[in-house]
């Protein structure tokens, strides 16, 4: 195994985990103390871990939401099962909408071989994953913002309206039962805000990392959503919560 898939195996166990003492994070990388010591090193000197007395933690995003290029390699088999999900519901004909983020990133790569299929999308990952496809892309049009590789607009530049989406796919950075899906970013939310008055049904990718969490902007409550697609690391109890609520809660991968 590459330092790198190593560092990324790491990072996913204790995306899990939280805190790691060094026997069990030893035990489970299945490598010896000196690569794990070496790996450890690198991480920490690149602001991703934090040593703490016989073990390591995950460290703490310094404003909040860790980069695109992290979120891209971060979580890739759970994001990978949610758009394997995503893409059974996607049926050839509609026009959906695909969010700007590493898990809607992950959905453009299976659904490129559907016919008929219309995709309107803020991201620019998705647009050059498509883009020699032969599916319909409209994009929205705006201001750029570099760090998200994503594209924020206003009713002034686009005509929302106008748009008829079957079906859209939402990210979020965080998912509670009581106040509904959440991000870091206003200009974010207040397009996916649009996005979801618009469309027909309603899918939220977001793997289990973001649950129980309420970051800074509130997009919308449950009521409007019908479906969480998640992975099957989600805790027992928000399976139980989202019992009780008429969004419909899918585990990918089982």
């Amino acid at each position: 195994m590459l330092p790198v898939e190593r560092q990324k195996k790491m990072i996913d166990l204790l995306m899990v985990q939280k805190v790691m003492r060094m026997p069990a994070l030893q035990e489970e990388m299945e490598i010896s103390i000196d690569t794990l010591r070496r790996d450890i090193n690198a991480l920490a000197k690149q602001g991703k871990i934090k040593k703490i007395y016989g073990g390591v933690k995950l460290a703490e995003p310094k404003l909040g939401e860790i980069s695109m290029e992290e979120r891209m390699i971060n979580h890739l088999d759970e994001k990978t099962d949610i758009a394997k999900t995503c893409h059974a519901h996607i049926e050839e004909g509609d026009c959906i909408y695909l969010d700007s983020g590493s898990t809607t990133f992950q959905i453009a790569k299976y659904i490129k071989e559907k016919r008929n299929l219309t995709v309107i999308t803020n991201s620019v990952p998705v647009i050059l994953e498509l883009m020699n496809s032969h599916i319909e892309l409209i994009v929205i049009g705006g201001k750029v913002r570099k760090n998200e590789q994503s594209v924020v607009t206003y009713d002034y530049l686009f005509n929302f309206h106008q748009l008829n989406i079957q079906k859209a796919f939402i990210c979020a950075s965080g998912i509670t039962i009581e106040k509904g899906i959440s991000d870091y970013n206003v200009e974010e939310a207040l397009a996916r805000k649009k996005i979801i008055d618009l469309s027909h049904e309603v899918y939220v990718a977001a793997d289990s990392s973001k649950f129980g969490k309420n970051v800074t902007v509130n997009i919308t409550g449950l009521d409007n959503v019908n479906y969480v697609v998640t992975d099957k690391k989600v805790e027992e109890s928000f399976i139980k919560q989202f019992s009780e609520v008429e969004t419909e809660l899918m585990v990918a991968g089982e």
